[in-house]
């Protein structure tokens, strides 16, 4: 059991957090004043489930907000598909700390490796955690930077993308080639350099980014900003669905012979 002077800071923490100056002033001294210090425990653990049920509510919120797919979970990863310095990368990336510095995170892989559920669990973790993210295809948010640009809207839509402190770009090497799509990509990835975490998986290794951003010269400065602060993950394992395939046919020709 916590004691008097624990309590009462506590409850001083709880209602600054909350917002309530008067009560953080006044709450403890009335509640001694009044003979009732005995009480202060119980009080403490009403201001305690509303943490809680704050904590929960935002968690929902964010985790509704970042329209990640609800079944790319941490827990529903496969993590042992994956070398143990991958595992490793993802467990550290898991604490959180990267969004607080800006730091991107590239997941380059075949498909079917398991580098956009690898991405989307991490989205999840950092949910949990407080951060806001956003999972969106990248053609589809080409296409609406595009309308935005077209509107004379893109530096408001802009804006409400740097809302979120870790915005996920899924499948980034299927863009239609184009200067103007290469164009609001870059405006994107430069204002978020070093200020706004991003995630990009990508089955084009760095050498192949020339079939997405329109010439030479813009492809090297979008790979500068995008790496200059990141962690590289390369998904170099078999594809899950050819494992799976292969599984089956294992377990049918076994059925076949017995």
């Amino acid at each position: 059991m916590m004691n008097a002077s624990v309590v009462q800071e506590r409850i001083g923490q709880l209602c600054h957090e909350f917002k309530l100056p008067t009560m953080e002033a006044q709450s403890v001294e009335r509640f001694t004043a009044a003979g009732h210090g005995d009480a202060l425990p119980i009080l403490l653990e009403a201001l305690e489930q509303e943490a809680e049920d704050r904590r929960q509510r935002r968690t929902n919120r964010l985790r509704k907000e970042s329209r990640l797919p609800s079944g790319k979970t941490w827990e529903t990863f496969d993590h042992q598909r994956l070398p143990l310095p991958l595992r490793q990368q993802l467990d550290h990336l898991a604490q959180g700390s990267f969004v607080e510095r800006g730091v991107n995170v590239l997941a380059f892989g075949l498909p079917g490796t398991g580098k956009t559920h690898a991405l989307c669990a991490l989205g999840h973790r950092l949910v949990e955690a407080g951060y806001s993210v956003l999972f969106v295809p990248a053609y589809r948010l080409v296409q609406d930077l595009l309308a935005a640009k077209r509107d004379l809207d893109l530096p408001r839509r802009l804006r409400k993308l740097d809302n979120f402190d870790f915005l996920l770009l899924d499948d980034l090497g299927y863009l239609p080639q184009g200067t103007e799509e290469s164009e609001v990509l870059f405006t994107l990835i430069a204002e978020r350099y070093e200020r706004r975490s991003l995630g990009i998986t990508s089955n084009l290794v760095f050498s192949e980014w020339e079939r997405i951003f329109a010439n030479p010269m813009a492809t090297a400065a979008a790979i500068d900003r995008v790496v200059h602060h990141s962690v590289i993950l390369e998904f170099d394992v078999p594809s899950y669905r050819t494992d799976a395939a292969q599984q089956r046919g294992h377990a049918e020709e076994v059925n076949r012979q017995n």
